[in-house]
This record gives C-alpha cells, structure tokens and sequence, in this order.
C-alpha cells in the first residue's frame, strides 16, 4: 500500500507557522503590558516618595520657590503616570486582540490537525484490512496448494 499521505498537509504547515508567528506577537505585547505595568509602578513610587520629601520640607520650613518646584514636579508625575495608564489601556486592548487571534489560528490549526489524525486512523485501518487479507489469501493458497501436492 502506499504511503500515507495527507492532502492538506501543506496548509496544516501554513497555518502552524501562523499560529507560532502569532504567539511570538502575543508575546512580545505581553511584554510590553509587563514593561508599562513596571514603568507605571515606578512613576508611582517616585511620586510618593517626592510627596513624603515635599511633606517634610514643608513641616521644615521651605520657600515659596522651592514649594512650587515641588508641586510642579508632582504634576509633572500625575500626568506621566496618566500617559502611562493610557498606554498600558491600549496595550491591553492590543493584547487582547492578538489573543483572539491566537485562539482562532489554534481552533483552524486543530481542526485541520483532527482531520488529519482521522485520516491516518482510516489509512491504518486499511493497511491493517489489507495486511488481513493478504495473510488470509497467503493461508487460502497455501492450503489450496496442499490439498494438491498432497
């Protein structure tokens, strides 16, 4: 019998090679998340210890100069760490995004997969069915042959 051979084999390959470039892309948002996450978190602990600095200056005694450097320098933070979560909200909707895409790449992937492990199963049943009669043809003609010599 030949060969197993499966007709779709070459797009299973494609669509492989799809999802595998697609889960590098996840990836690499994936990190970008984690990366923005880490920024943000940053900005926020600079900006509270600035307000703890700015707080015991203020107790001290400080001038006008240096309180509005302060302050300035605190909206400056507020508004960096709201850039930041804005671009972290787009991230996440371009992660989420690529994910629905990873999981639609992977139910194509499957069911071309499923398909093909089917296929095999109906290939090994026929060279199985075929190995059966061959033997059973072997024992027929055997048996025939000593009937006649014998």
């Amino acid at each position: 019998m030949k060969k197993f051979f499966f007709a779709l084999e070459t797009v299973l390959n494609y669509k492989e090679q799809v999802l595998d470039s697609l889960k590098g892309e996840h990836a690499r948002i994936l990190a970008k998340v984690r990366e923005c996450e880490r920024a943000i978190e940053m900005l926020e602990e600079e900006r509270h210890l600035c307000a703890l600095e700015f707080q015991e200056h203020r107790i001290k005694g400080m001038t006008i100069g240096e309180a509005h450097a302060y302050e300035g320098y605190l909206d400056s933070l507020r508004i960096r760490i709201h850039m930041k979560r804005q671009q972290l909200a787009k991230l996440r909707e371009q992660e989420e995004a690529k994910r629905n895409e990873v999981v639609e790449a992977k139910k194509e992937t499957s069911s071309i997969d499923k398909l093909k492990e089917k296929k095999r199963a109906e290939y090994d049943k026929a060279v199985q069915k075929e190995d059966e009669n061959f033997i059973e043809e072997f024992v027929t003609t055997k048996n025939a042959m000593a009937r006649l010599i014998g």
